[in-house]
């Protein structure tokens, strides 16, 4: 039952709107974001993979694209930390607003956003002395490693508004303003794919910067959505108190949002991890198969990120609730957030399944290339609906402050499972057939662990 004297703000919509109704307005437009974000990656992919052979080099467009695809992980690893600490942000911000404590709300946004700049410093410092020891661990090439070294340096120096929108974006959604955090996402994703061409090959007068200037729009469009992000919170969002005084940094704050964001961060980074390993194992077999898992990977971000535009608006709903001694929401939240995730991850596999020539076909590569990903893609898919309900089941513990299970179960599907069976497979015969069969099963092997966490965790919260 409602505990109403625990619920200070009971006019809230978080409060009052139902769950089903909430989750789809706070939902619809994450995954606009979320899918609007993956546009970044594809865009760059897709420029990059048409650029011209020149004399001296045949299959320009499968070099690029294999540059890209050993700088990713690095990419992902920004991202990884900046929604890591959001997550820890998002879920502390609704808890305190839920129990009406609004100073201490203004607290975890000055110091969420301390830890931000925090952690750009850290990327600045890889992109000027750690960019090439890193790429030489995958790969020999001096072309690749001429592209994927500047691309991967501009990407790291200029990360700052990669980081900082991403923990604005979460104080907005916390606070219900998702609209908001989708106008900043298009306007930076639309500065991108505008940008790309322009400074990939030289259109309007601008320098031919090639696989640099797909790094550079992608920056400037970062950049973009860190400014509107800025504004709007400043602007907009009266729910967050604001001043100087709230950056300061505190240390039990930041641990308070680190006690949540850590696990959150390490899930996150997880899937770095995964795409460096695989390019290190797929290494062995061929550099089409890297490059096609490569190019699946960010297709694959527009069926996942869908999935988690959905988790990111089950957790502050589920955690507002929580908050406020509300259970009967808390279920409403867990029941429908796990359905609406598993028609949107159904919609996009029978799409993939259905389409993935076409869809891999947008892509300028060579026929074997073309053939791996589109393999990649039909098998790999298999498995989407595990990885929904995983993934649901991820936000959940997140929501209910189960930090570490949610990073155990993240940590089974995408690394402790998925690796080592991607090395297994590769052993098998024609594996370039089996090595994709991997991920599928990870997920299922993920599913188990999710259930078991399920029925250990939800009694003790619900009853």
């Amino acid at each position: 039952m409602r505990n109403p004297t625990s619920n200070p703000d009971s006019a809230s919509p978080m409060a009052v709107t139902p769950i089903p109704k909430l989750l789809r307005a706070l939902g619809i437009p994450l995954i606009c974001s979320l899918v609007i974000q993956a546009c970044y990656n594809i865009v760059d992919s897709y420029f990059v993979s048409a650029m011209q052979d020149t004399a001296e080099v045949t299959g320009m467009g499968d070099y690029a694209m294999n540059a890209l695809t050993l700088a990713f992980p690095i990419q992902m690893l920004i991202v990884a930390l900046g929604v890591g600490t959001g997550v820890g942000v998002n879920a502390l911000l609704a808890r305190s607003m839920g129990q009406g404590d609004r100073e201490k709300a203004g607290q975890v946004a000055g110091n969420g956003l301390f830890l931000g700049v925090c952690i750009y410093v850290l990327f600045l410092l890889f992109g000027i002395f750690g960019v090439r020891p890193y790429l030489f661990t995958q790969t020999s090439d001096p072309l690749v490693l001429e592209l994927a070294g500047s691309y991967l340096t501009i990407c790291c120096v200029y990360s700052f508004g990669q980081v900082l929108f991403t923990i604005y974006e979460k104080l907005l959604q916390a606070t219900g303003h998702a609209v908001l955090s989708t106008i900043a996402q298009v306007s930076g994703a639309a500065t991108n794919i505008i940008l790309d061409p322009i400074l990939i090959f030289g259109y309007f007068g601008a320098p031919e910067l090639g696989v640099a200037g797909a790094a550079y729009a992608t920056v400037i469009g970062q950049m973009v959505s860190f400014v509107l992000f800025m504004v709007f919170q400043y602007t907009c969002n009266r729910e967050v108190p604001a001043g100087l005084r709230y950056f300061l940094p505190d240390g039990k704050i930041m641990g308070e949002i680190l006690s949540v964001g850590c696990p959150a961060i390490i899930m996150q980074a997880v899937g770095s991890f995964l795409t460096y390993g695989v390019n290190v194992i797929f290494g062995t077999l061929s550099a089409s198969a890297v490059t096609a898992y490569g190019v699946y990977y960010k297709i694959q971000q527009f069926a996942f990120f869908a999935a988690f535009g959905m988790n990111n608006a089950m957790i502050p709903v589920i955690a507002f609730n929580y908050g406020s001694g509300d259970k009967e929401r808390v279920r409403a939240g867990i029941r429908w957030g796990m359905i609406d995730t598993l028609v949107i991850i159904g919609v996009c596999l029978v799409v993939l399944e259905g389409f993935s020539s076409q869809i891999v076909g947008i892509f300028a590569l060579t026929q074997q290339t073309l053939t791996l990903c589109t393999r990649a893609v039909r098998i790999i898919a298999l498995g989407y609906l595990f990885a929904g309900a995983n993934i649901a089941y991820q936000g959940v513990f997140q929501a209910l402050g189960r930090g570490v299970p949610s990073m155990v179960l993240c940590l089974v599907r995408q690394l402790l499972a998925a690796l080592p069976l991607a090395w297994l497979f590769t052993l098998l015969p024609n594996p370039e057939v089996w090595c994709w069969a991997a991920f599928p099963v990870a997920e299922g092997i993920g599913l188990l662990v999710a259930l078991v966490q399920r029925k250990r965790i939800l009694p003790d919260v619900l009853t």
